[in-house]
């Protein structure tokens, strides 16, 4: 058996393989090979869920005719094989030949071909990275090298999916693995530079910039923001290492002890390159301590800088739970409860009760709007593009927090921002109180708001758009004030469930 670094991909082209590689991805999108296409074929909800535990069923029960979509997923995501008949019918000879020369491709024996890496669809993006499963059996099986690069995960995908694509002027992407988002980034950022400690996955980001077309990708190797010392960005993004490992096994996860080794000093750095109008985000874990909430421990890595923090929880699991699914030793079972011991132990360590998967977004604060603020809440990780979503985020808080907002108010109109969903709750015995949870549809990152008695009354009320002096009218012969009417809005406008204009406008919705 090969070793697992003499059987991974090189990820070594010359500039004029670009075309060639160009055209390949290209004739594979044509023929379903991108996100969508590929997630219904395999029947999942999400290709984040792809399962190498039901590769069979895959093959079975999706791929059984093998058409050239059929092939290029066996191939590329499920780290199967294809015979030299199937192979033809996937690409020309000059596109085979490309990929072996390139190290994609490698000949087994009896004509059959596997890939080298794999190639995971973003979108209609198409990312060349190191298999997500190096341990199935195949040539360089048994061990996951240290420098192996980070396949495209949930996590990558979600940062993916949330990241501002406003036409920019330069992109920062640190941690940059594959170069997944350095590569997103190109496609409107002028300047994009992509960084990373980890010599292979420099190799693999220029790769992918290569064959992606991106030739304003600069891919610097060094640690965090030494290679961009004095330049700043209107983007940067990072999914750092940040498992709190109690062993050092892979460089693109273990965070070592903590989880914070690489992610503590990315964040305390970040306003130094940060820009005067950017947006930094990241998504990554974070342990949490019953005394310490992910925001508290984010805050206090970002010392006294005047930045707008916004952490959205995404994901989370017990200590206990975060300790079985990273034990290793499947096939000894002594082997495997030693693991869960001491990855048990150093969760305890730590004082972490739970880790916590997050999506980070930060922006300088403007001072007009008093001190910088933080925003924590849980949200469903995002399932389709939620740029829009964080930037209406910021752009609620930073209305609320207007000082002239309730005067703004009273002089304009208000509406329901979009379909909503109202749940009702009460205990039969009457015991606890009635609840009532909203929920905005048609959204990438659905959350469940929960509403007061008067914000609950004011969203039944808001049929059509009101002005807001008549609801205060309306407040005030019921006996509430002013100051309780304005303070129920206020809140509705944080939540984004009203939309509100300065001026009455006739036909708003």
């Amino acid at each position: 058996m090969a070793s697992p670094a003499s059987a991974r991909a090189t990820f070594v082209a010359e500039a004029a393989d670009a075309d060639g590689l160009r055209a390949a991805l290209g004739h594979l999108v044509r023929v379903g090979f991108s996100e969508a296409p590929v997630r219904d074929r395999l029947g999942l909800a999400d290709l984040k869920d792809l399962n190498w535990r039901a590769l069979p069923i895959y093959r079975l029960e999706c791929l059984a005719g093998r058409d050239p979509q059929a092939c290029a997923i066996d191939l590329f995501l499920l780290q199967g094989s294809l015979t030299a008949t199937e192979l033809d019918s996937l690409f020309a000879p000059a596109i085979q030949a490309l990929l072996a020369r390139t190290g994609v491709l490698t000949p087994l024996e009896a004509g059959v071909v596997r890939a080298r890496a794999s190639l995971y669809p973003v979108g209609q993006t198409l990312v060349f990275s190191d298999h997500a499963w190096p341990q199935l059996p195949h040539p360089g099986c048994r061990d996951v090298p240290h420098d192996q690069v980070m396949f495209v995960g949930s996590d990558s995908r979600w940062l993916a999916r949330a990241t501002s694509r406003h036409r920019i002027e330069a992109a920062l992407d640190l941690c940059t693995g594959s170069g997944i988002h350095a590569v997103l980034a190109a496609s409107h950022a002028r300047r994009v530079v992509a960084v990373d400690i980890n010599p292979r996955a420099i190799l693999c980001t220029r790769f992918n910039a290569l064959a992606a077309g991106a030739a304003h990708v600069e891919v610097a190797e060094g640690n965090l923001f030494e290679p961009v010392r004095g330049q700043r960005f209107d983007l940067i993004t990072a999914n750092p290492p940040f498992v709190p490992s109690p062993i050092l096994a892979l460089g693109y996860r273990d965070g070592g002890p903590s989880g914070d080794d690489v992610q503590q000093g990315l964040v305390a750095q970040l306003p130094a390159h940060l820009a005067p109008h950017g947006l930094a985000q990241i998504v990554t874990e974070v342990g949490e301590r019953d005394d310490a909430s992910v925001a508290v421990r984010v805050r206090a890595w970002l010392g006294d800088a005047p930045i707008d923090l916004v952490v959205l929880r995404l994901h989370e699991v017990s200590a206990a739970s975060y300790a079985t699914g990273h034990a290793q030793g499947d096939d000894d079972y002594g082997a495997f409860l030693d693991s869960v011991q001491a990855w048990h132990a150093n969760l305890k360590a730590q004082g972490y009760v739970r880790v916590v998967s997050v999506l980070l977004a930060l922006r300088w604060s403007d001072p007009a709007l008093g001190a910088p603020w933080t925003r924590m809440e849980s949200v469903q990780a995002p399932s389709s593009d939620a740029n829009d979503e964080i930037e209406a985020i910021f752009a609620a808080e930073r209305l609320v927090r207007a000082p002239d907002l309730f005067d703004a108010l009273e002089r304009g109109q208000v509406w329901r921002a979009g379909p909503i969903a109202l749940l009702d709750a009460c205990a039969l015995d009457g015991r606890v109180p009635p609840t009532t949870q909203a929920k905005l549809l048609g959204k990438a990152m659905p959350r469940q708001i929960s509403l007061a008695p008067l914000e609950r009354d004011l969203m039944l009320a808001l049929e059509t758009p009101l002005a807001v002096a008549d609801l205060i009218a309306q407040a005030a012969s019921q006996g509430l004030t002013r100051e309780a009417l304005l303070t129920a809005l206020q809140s509705l406008l944080r939540q984004g469930l009203v939309a509100f204009a300065r001026v009455a406008v006739d036909g708003i919705r």
